[in-house]
């Protein structure tokens, strides 16, 4: 965490869950809170559904963190804005954190990227009135922060602004695994026409 290398640490976390013993260095609901903003911050859907949203060593102590089982069940369920409600919450528990506190504006920029990349990921096109009424933002502010980060290459859309609509720049896989393959059958066939010209000498 330290670090910034919030994957790595979720990861050492989660495989800890089950035989936390170190009570003299945090408590177990400090340790879950840890857990769980680190995995939401920095891993896929799948894997925060297994080990955190139905993890049972979560569950247990989870209501027990203020806020937390909001934040997470409303980011993994898409209710954006109970999301947003609870991550003002937790955003102002990790500026006093010890650990996390010095990186708690990198933090809060990331979970606010993932929340939006998840919910874009579900369109080829959305009104920025939509997104923003989903989030519970208002419009100016939804598109000054969709504009910082596609101008930086988070977030492969583009903004019309004069439709006032958001639309999703990221390529078909399909069509992206076809041009792979054409790529590496033209170097092949390249190889061996190379390969047919030494033979020949």
């Amino acid at each position: 965490m330290i670090i910034r290398d919030f994957k790595r640490a979720a990861e050492l976390f989660l495989d800890s869950v089950a035989t936390f013993t170190c009570s003299e260095l945090l408590d177990y609901k400090e340790f879950v809170f840890y857990t769980v903003v680190t995995a939401m911050v920095s891993l896929d859907r799948g894997t925060i559904r297994k080990n955190v949203v139905n993890s049972p060593d979560i569950l247990a102590v989870i209501r027990d963190v203020d806020h937390l089982k909001k934040f997470s069940d409303s980011f993994y369920n898409c209710n954006y804005k109970s999301f947003f409600e609870a991550f003002v919450e937790i955003s102002d528990r990790i500026k006093e954190d010890k650990f996390l506190g010095p990186h708690s504006n990198y933090f809060v920029k990331e979970m606010r990227l993932v929340a939006y990349k998840q919910f874009l990921a579900s369109y080829k096109s959305v009104t920025i009135e939509n997104m923003a009424e989903n989030f519970g933002v208002g419009t100016e502010f939804l598109d000054k922060e969709l504009s910082h980060f596609i101008s930086i290459g988070k977030i492969k859309c583009k903004i019309d602004k004069v439709a006032g609509v958001i639309e999703s720049n990221t390529p078909d896989k399909k069509i992206e695994l076809y041009n792979q393959m054409l790529k590496k059958g033209d170097f092949l066939l390249d190889r061996i026409q190379k390969l047919g010209r030494a033979l020949d000498i």
